[in-house]
């Protein structure tokens, strides 16, 4: 299939992208990698009047370490992310979400924060954002403002971001010392959508008890799902509870590619795995074992 007409405008800089999305208002239509957007364009799910191509905007094309932050720009490839050993050392969740991200070939073209503005609920990076609690920056020609995961997934393929605004990055806060994530989930065919996938995150006080343990699901529920397990799992880990407690909580819808009660249980088994990786990895970090 073919996509709809319509218009194009590829600015030279972040201005000129934010004086173009503010004219063109809601017929506007931000192109960076284009992974997603262009599939759906040419099953003609979608008809935007107008597209902007940022992909000459270099500016946005970094990942840096910012004292307590790993900040992506919105035009830094998931490769390049992935390849970042500062940004993988501060933040692991991030090149172990960012593995199960499609095929490289994809992974080299699509935006890191492209992906998450998409909002599909069955992405990787929706739910690393959410699970981490990061934030993304959007601006207009009036300024910035630092939308949080809580309140930037308003929907199935539906963000915050406004008509007439450019995503220009997303922050994720580093591991903390005492701390360890794990990223699993089971699909039809690697590089596919997951059926369902799990992140974790452990955190550990001083003596070597779990004080925090949350999950983040993907293709569960329509926008990124967080749970907190802390008081399932309790202080001396027990995996198999917090397991049970994850699938009393999950919704999912059945699908063409499996049933509700499938994909409720994978929710628990792999919840049960996921936090089994990152406690083991918050205790090595803490020097312990």
């Amino acid at each position: 299939m073919k996509p709809p007409p319509f218009g194009y405008s590829r600015p030279e800089s972040v201005a000129d992208a934010l004086a173009t999305l503010a004219r063109l208002g809601p017929d506007g239509k931000v192109l960076a990698g284009g992974q997603s957007l262009l599939p759906i364009l040419s099953m003609r799910l979608a008809a935007p009047h107008h597209l902007v191509d940022i992909n000459r905007l270099s500016e946005l094309g970094y990942v840096r370490v910012e004292g307590g932050d790993v900040r992506v720009g919105a035009l830094a490839r998931h490769a390049q992310v992935l390849a970042d050993l500062p940004a993988r050392a501060a933040q692991p969740l991030l090149g172990k979400a960012l593995r199960l991200v499609a095929h490289a070939t994809i992974r080299n073209r699509g935006t890191t924060v492209g992906s998450i503005v998409h909002a599909d609920p069955s992405g990787e990076m929706t739910a690393v954002l959410a699970l981490l609690g990061g934030t993304v920056r959007v601006a207009t020609t009036a300024g910035e403002r630092d939308v949080p995961a809580r309140d930037f997934f308003v929907g199935p393929l539906e963000s915050a971001v406004q008509p007439g605004e450019l995503a220009v990055s997303a922050t994720f806060p580093v591991l903390p010392p005492r701390a360890g994530t794990a990223f699993v989930e089971v699909a039809r065919r690697n590089g596919d959508y997951a059926v369902c996938g799990v992140g974790a995150l452990v955190e550990l006080d001083a003596d070597g008890a779990v004080s925090s343990a949350r999950t983040a699901y993907l293709s569960v529920s329509p926008t990124p799902l967080v749970l907190d397990l802390t008081d399932a799992i309790g202080s001396e880990p027990d995996f198999a509870a917090a397991a049970v407690a994850a699938r009393e909580q999950v919704e999912p819808e059945p699908d063409i590619h499996a049933s509700a009660d499938y994909r409720r249980h994978l929710a628990g088994v792999l919840t049960e795995r996921a936090l089994r990786e990152a406690h083991a990895e918050a205790l090595e970090r803490s020097g312990r074992d």
